[in-house]
């Protein structure tokens, strides 16, 4: 979390009632909304939110049950809640359409709006994440089975984020905000993250799309992200070089820079 005067902190409810929340920066320009993945939350974006202000109305979301707002019950936590959540999240920026910038879960959420309302969005940035998730259901099955060995979510943060050969900086804010979220929210989180399937959608995204994906991420490898590209007409792939599964935490200043270009070049100011 960066702290800044200039992130204001909003309370949503989605179409079904439950609680998520926005973090804002910037009032006028094109609207961009950040979404975190299933580890995070949306103060990941910080970074983003301050860098991209200037000349954008930008907003993260808090998806509900991530530990910064109200747990809801756990069987609100679905793609298609996540789906309510950031529509709220367009109705409260006044964004007919906004370009969508999703890690990992979030490129999952951002899959749902492309199917739900295609026609609010301006385009779409996909880091670290997939159409579907190969072998999902065994790979849900050994988190949730770390999970119950570790006994905690803060035990399971730790041995997670362990693996990830993060710096020291990113592995604490790793672990402080994987360990803010409820064992039965982030049980029906992962669910939620690991089990869709997109791939048949892809081929009717018809707006500018980026997809990234960091150099040593070994959660949601290239090869993921090359079947997304594939499949979405003139998508555009790229490599973060030193990034790992949360490119624009890992590798802040080369991820921005693609997103700069990508909005100049595809978007316009």
């Amino acid at each position: 979390m960066v702290e800044n005067a200039r992130i204001r902190l909003l309370s949503l409810r989605g179409g079904d009632g439950v609680e998520s929340g926005l973090r804002i920066a910037g009032s006028s320009g094109p609207a961009i909304l950040f979404i975190h993945g299933v580890g995070s939350t949306a103060a990941i974006w910080d970074r983003q939110l301050l860098a991209f202000s200037q000349s954008a109305r930008c907003a993260a979301l808090e998806l509900r049950g991530n530990g910064a707002v109200p747990d809801p019950a756990p069987a609100a936590i679905t793609r298609a809640g996540y789906a309510l959540d950031a529509i709220a999240a367009l109705d409260a920026l006044g964004a007919e359409r906004a370009v969508i910038v999703g890690c990992s879960l979030g490129g999952v959420v951002a899959f749902e709006l492309a199917r739900r309302v295609p026609e609010r969005l301006a385009g779409l940035v996909l880091v670290g994440s997939f159409a579907r998730y190969p072998d999902a259901e065994n790979y849900v099955r050994r988190i949730l089975g770390a999970l119950e060995a570790a006994g905690d979510m803060e035990t399971f943060a730790r041995a997670r984020t362990a693996q990830l050969g993060l710096s020291p900086e990113r592995e604490r804010e790793t672990i402080e905000q994987m360990a803010r979220k409820s064992r039965a929210s982030y049980e029906a989180a992962t669910h939620a993250t690991w089990t869709g399937d997109y791939r048949e959608d892809l081929g009717s995204v018809r707006v500018p799309t980026l997809v990234l994906v960091g150099e040593r991420d070994a959660i949601a490898p290239r090869k993921l992200s090359e079947e997304i590209a594939a499949g979405i007409p003139d998508a555009r792939l790229f490599e973060v070089a030193g990034a790992g599964h949360v490119a624009n935490a890992d590798a802040p200043d080369a991820f921005d820079r693609y997103l700069h270009a990508f909005l100049d070049e595809r978007i316009g100011k």
